[in-house]
């Protein structure tokens, strides 16, 4: 083989170990990300190597520096994409009529993506040093946009806000114990005995409030069913009033 050929055959391989650009730096960027999910996937322990990733793709490891920072960059990277996953499957779900039925199948569709992805699924939930990982904002606010339809619908005794903050950590409790602790937590009906309880407290349907406050109950939907819908009967600025005063009626007292 020629010096000529040997150069032109090195090149790319130069190119990419020295990666510069926008488009190159991207193109590494999302190869990295997948070697990264690939070696997770496959480590018993539930960690990467960052030399290891590099190798997978070809590129040296200033260069995984300099686009993620450090190896918890490219772990919070790896999360990030791992929640665009998940995200993909929550739109893949129906969506019914009945807010609360899609409700529980949230509930049951999230323990499914964990049982499916263990390892990706401790990544995207337990909690890391110096982290800067969006996984858990994004995926509660989809939680709170399915119960904001079941208080529009009169189904919720708390606010949707509330309501996300008991319902997601008793969601990622359950699915992160069965995943570490699989024979302590042995019990296949964990997740629907979990999910019961944990919907009693705070659906209408589930449970009656003690003592009923029908102002307050009502003052919750109607402000989720604008939120939802909006109005064209008042100003800007009189719906943010409205929100404000609905707020304070449901808020604690």
């Amino acid at each position: 083989m020629s010096e000529r050929d040997l150069t032109a055959d090195s090149e790319p391989r130069r190119r990419r170990r020295g990666a510069t650009g926008l488009a190159t730096d991207a193109s590494v960027r999302a190869a990295l990300i997948q070697a990264a999910q690939r070696q997770l996937a496959s480590a018993p322990d539930g960690d990467i190597a960052t030399r290891a990733v590099c190798e997978a793709v070809g590129v040296t490891q200033p260069v995984l520096y300099r686009l993620f920072g450090d190896k918890n960059g490219l772990l919070d990277a790896v999360a990030d994409a791992a929640f665009e996953q998940y995200a993909r499957r929550k739109q893949d779900l129906e969506v019914t009529d009945d807010p609360v039925t899609d409700l529980y199948a949230g509930w049951n569709d999230h323990m499914a993506f964990a049982a499916e992805n263990p390892a990706l699924y401790q990544l995207m939930f337990t909690p890391r040093p110096h982290s800067a990982g969006t996984t858990y904002r994004r995926i509660l606010d989809l939680l709170e946009a399915t119960l904001m339809r079941c208080a529009a619908a009169g189904a919720l005794v708390t606010t949707p806000r509330l309501a996300a903050q008991l319902i997601l950590p008793a969601n990622i409790g359950v699915a992160l114990s069965r995943i570490a602790q699989p024979h302590l937590f042995d019990d296949p009906a964990l997740p629907d005995r979990t999910r019961d309880a944990i919907f009693a407290a705070v659906l209408a349907e589930a449970k009656a409030p003690s003592e009923p406050d029908p102002v307050r109950a009502a003052a919750r939907q109607m402000r989720s069913q604008l939120a939802l819908t909006g109005t064209d009967r008042l100003e800007p600025a009189e719906t943010a009033l409205l929100d404000r005063w609905l707020d304070r009626i449901d808020g604690p007292h």
